[in-house]
């Protein structure tokens, strides 16, 4: 089978859809598949849309010089009216442009990994090509909060209604759509119209073996010496919540100063939180590391992972600190209290409630045995939940159905116009 993999998001990048792809393509061949990966390139996913494994890029500067002057602001003055939808509307004709021009036709399959890239490839795929669909997450969810702080504008209703169609129309363009909780399921089905037959549900997979590999390959980073270790990974945006995080461990400070805490991550927060961390005098009480490849071996050093966001799916930062063994905090929304049984996996924590979360890291470091029992309950439940190889058998089934699916709506047109 020729699968291709596909996201509209920049990779590689920080976050939990890079690792997802990256390891599953690593599965799929190792069972005998073709498979490439597809997404925008660089940081920002400004420059050039990219095959990766084959390293072709098409240009966008080639692209959108032409867009622009075909869907100029007299013609499409509504297209212009917010500067986000107008943004995002031109790098998705780019998108759609450029997986045309790597030439789908080869594909059995087609997996995206969010609602703009299954909208954009739904319009220029093949008759015969299937297209599944996995959701990590809700973009109009995600723009709603943006909506009401970096991109807040008098047109902002525009932009939402915008996104929010967008996410009914990416969450129903494939023959089937994944998601990983019920929180999703529940998500997509109410707020955005999409039908329960439309949705399979089942948990992402991950290689644990190789992730314990990782773990014992040191690196230059050394525990603090009398100090237990406070961690964070992931991407550093808004969302993440790491500015609560800050504003309890300045609580903390007042309490006990036997811990350090690792902020591990991108994003364009990071200077804003390094200039919160120095005004509440957290600078040698935090450190801030820069995206690293030695995840594994820095949370095997850890005594208290902890994800404050304020949005979430299912994070692939918080299955890591679950098969290494460290206990976890994490905020109480979207699909984190279906992966965390609070005092059993996890703690749970409410969103932004930083004296809850202060109260919370104190009372794991008061003690060693609540947190290893948390620890030890977590790394049983990522090794029977987290299995890769359950999850491929269920995306091969999935597979199989959507190119059923796609042969039978094929015969039915042909049958219509026949007739």
């Amino acid at each position: 089978m020729k699968i291709l993999l596909a996201t509209y998001w920049p990779v590689p990048h920080v976050g939990g859809v890079w690792p997802y792809m990256v390891q599953l393509k690593k599965k799929l061949e190792s069972m005998g598949h073709e498979v490439d990966l597809l997404g925008n390139g660089d940081d920002y996913g400004n420059t050039f849309v990219y095959l990766v494994n084959q390293d072709r890029r098409l240009y966008k500067e080639k692209l959108l010089p032409l867009l622009k002057a075909k869907l100029n602001q007299a013609n499409y003055p509504t297209l212009y009216a917010n500067a986000l939808v107008q943004y995002a509307e031109f790098q998705r004709y780019v998108f759609e442009l450029a997986a045309a021009y790597f030439n789908l036709e080869k594909y059995d399959v087609i997996h995206t990994q969010d609602v703009i890239s299954t909208a954009c490839i739904d319009r220029v795929r093949p008759q015969k090509t299937a297209l599944v669909a996995t959701l990590h997450g809700c973009v109009a969810h995600e723009i709603k909060h943006q909506l009401t702080t970096i991109h807040k504008s008098p047109t902002s209703f525009i932009a939402q209604a915008y996104y929010n169609e967008l996410e009914h129309i990416g969450a129903t363009a494939a023959e089937i759509t994944n998601v990983a909780n019920e929180w999703l399921m529940d998500t997509l089905t109410k707020d955005f119209d999409v039908p329960k037959e439309q949705i399979r549900m089942f948990q992402y997979g991950f290689d644990i073996d190789d992730f314990k590999k990782r773990m014992k390959q040191k690196s230059n980073i050394q525990r603090p010496v009398g100090k237990k270790v406070i961690i964070f990974t992931g991407r550093l945006v808004e969302l993440k919540g790491v500015h609560f995080l800050l504003d309890a461990l300045s609580e903390l400070k007042g309490i006990r100063k036997d811990w350090v805490c690792w902020i591990v991550g991108q994003g364009d927060k990071k200077a804003e939180l390094e200039v919160q961390s120095r005004v509440l005098g957290l600078d040698k009480d935090v450190l801030f590391f820069e995206g690293r490849d030695d995840v594994p071996y820095l949370l095997s050093l850890s005594d208290i992972f902890v994800l404050p966001s304020i949005i979430e799916n299912q994070s692939v930062a918080l299955i890591e600190a679950q098969i290494a063994g460290v206990a976890a905090i994490v905020s109480q929304t979207g699909g984190l209290p279906e992966m965390v049984e609070h005092e059993v996996t996890g703690l749970l924590t409410p969103v932004g409630d930083t004296k809850k979360l202060c109260h919370n890291i104190n009372l794991l470091l008061k003690s060693e045995r609540h947190r290893d029992s948390l620890a030890l309950n977590a790394q049983k439940f990522a090794k029977a939940h987290w299995s890769l190889e359950t999850m491929t058998e269920r995306l091969m089934v999935v597979y199989e159905e959507a190119i059923a699916m796609r042969g039978e709506s094929e015969e039915n047109e042909a049958n219509s116009e026949s007739s």
